[in-house]
C-alpha cells in the first residue's frame, strides 16, 4: 500500500471501497507505468496493431454508413499510450481519408505523465478530465478499452444480520475491510437479497453513469461509442476486485496505490443504462467480434508481407485476442449507436 493511502486511512478511518479505488488508481497512474512487457499488464492494442486499425476501420465504416457527417469528434476513454489510436487513425486515414480530414481527436486522460506519453504518439489530441467537456457541436465516435474495470467499484457484503457495504480501514495488522455500514436494499437485485453470508455483490454506479452519459450525448449529437472491457452480463454475486503488479495477481487491499486495481464489468448493467437513451448492441464477446469485423483477413494479410519468425508472432498475437482460452471469451464488447445511426458491424442483435 502507498504511504499516501496509508495516512488517509489513519486520519479519516475506514472509507468507501469506491473512494480508495479512485484515490489508488490516480495515485498508480501517475507515477508507475502500467502497460507492456515491463509494466504490470499488456492491454490488446499493445498485443498487435491489429486491434486499433480494426477499430478504427469499425469506426469509418460507421462514418460512412451514417452519411459522412463532418465534422465529428473522435474521443478515447482511457488512451494508455495512445497505441490503439495511433494505430485507429493510420488506418483511417487508408481506408476513409475524408474522416480522417474531418475529426479532431481528445482523450479523456487526467494523468498528466500518461499525458506526456500520449502526446508522442498522437500529437494533434485535446486532454479531458472526463467527457463533460468533449465539445457537443459535432457528432461523436467514442472508443473505451479497458476503461469501465478500473473505475470506482461499490460492494456489498452479506452478514449474518443482513447486508452491509464494504469499507476499507487500516489496522495495526495492515489494511482489512470494515463491514459496519448497512446498505440500502434498493441498489441490491431482488434474485440475490437472500444470499447466503458471505455473498458479495457489486455495482459500479461511474460505470453506469458513463454509460448513460455517452448515451445521451449520441441521442443529442449522433455517433457511435464502443465499450471494450474483460466482464460478464449480470447480475451476479461474487467478489471480482483484482490487483496486477509485475504480471501477476497480487491483493488488491496491500499493494493500493501500487498496482493496477480493477474489477469485472457488469455490462448488463451498463446496457440498461445506456438503453435508456440509445440503441444499445451486445455484449458480443472480443473474439467473434474481431473476427466479423476482419481480424482474420487482416491477419493474412501483413503474414503475406512478413518473414517466418514475423508470422509466427502475428499469428499468435491473433489467437491472444480473439481465442477463447484468451482474451476472446473473458473480454466483451457493447455498442450504443445514435438512433439515426446505421446498425453497427460485429453485432449479431439488439439488446434494447
Amino acid at each position: 500500500m502507498s504511504p499516501e493511502i496509508a495516512d488517509l486511512l489513519r486520519r479519516e478511518g475506514p472509507l468507501p471501497l469506491a473512494r480508495v479505488m479512485a484515490i489508488a488508481a490516480d495515485h498508480y497512474y501517475a507515477t508507475r507505468e502500467p502497460f507492456g512487457v515491463a509494466g504490470d499488464f499488456v492491454t490488446a492494442p499493445e498485443i498487435s496493431q491489429m486491434f486499433g486499425e480494426l477499430i478504427g476501420l469499425w469506426l469509418a465504416d460507421m462514418w460512412l454508413r451514417a452519411g459522412s457527417p463532418a465534422p465529428v469528434i473522435l474521443a478515447e476513454a482511457g488512451p494508455g499510450r495512445g497505441t490503439l489510436m495511433a494505430d485507429a487513425l493510420r488506418a483511417i486515414g487508408r481506408a476513409a481519408p475524408a474522416l480522417r480530414a474531418a475529426l479532431s481527436v481528445h482523450f479523456i486522460e487526467k494523468s498528466p505523465r500518461l499525458r506526456t506519453l500520449q502526446a508522442k504518439a498522437v500529437p494533434e489530441a485535446a486532454w479531458h478530465d472526463d467527457l463533460s467537456t468533449l465539445p457537443t457541436d459535432a457528432p461523436l465516435l467514442l472508443v473505451a478499452n479497458e476503461f469501465l474495470d478500473a473505475l470506482p467499484l461499490t460492494q456489498f457484503e452479506r452478514v449474518e444480520d443482513g447486508w452491509v457495504m464494504r469499507r476499507v480501514e487500516l489496522t495495526s495488522r495492515g489494511p482489512r475491510w470494515d463491514r459496519s455500514v448497512g446498505a440500502n436494499l434498493a441498489f441490491l437485485p431482488a434474485e440475490i437479497r437472500d444470499s447466503p453470508p458471505g455473498s458479495v455483490h457489486e455495482r459500479n454506479f461511474g460505470a453506469e453513469q458513463v454509460a448513460a452519459a455517452v448515451a445521451r450525448r449520441l441521442a443529442a449529437q449522433g455517433g457511435a461509442a464502443l465499450f471494450i472491457d474483460y466482464g460478464y452480463s449480470g447480475p451476479a454475486t461474487g467478489d471480482t476486485l483484482q490487483a496486477l503488479k509485475g504480471g501477476r495477481f497480487a491483493d488488491a487491499l496491500e499493494t493500493l496505490g501500487e498496482a493496477d486495481i480493477s474489477a469485472h464489468v457488469d455490462f448488463a448493467a451498463i446496457a440498461r443504462a445506456a438503453a435508456a437513451h440509445a440503441r444499445v448492441f451486445g455484449p458480443q464477446p472480443q473474439g467473434p467480434f474481431l473476427q466479423a469485423i476482419g481480424l482474420d483477413d487482416r491477419a493474412e494479410a501483413l503474414k503475406r508481407l512478413a518473414s517466418l519468425e514475423r508470422r509466427a508472432e502475428i499469428e499468435a498475437a491473433r489467437v491472444r485476442l480473439c481465442a477463447a482460452g484468451a482474451m476472446g471469451r473473458l473480454f466483451q464488447v457493447l455498442g450504443i449507436v445514435g438512433r439515426d445511426w446505421p446498425v453497427p458491424a460485429g453485432f449479431p442483435t439488439l439488446q434494447a
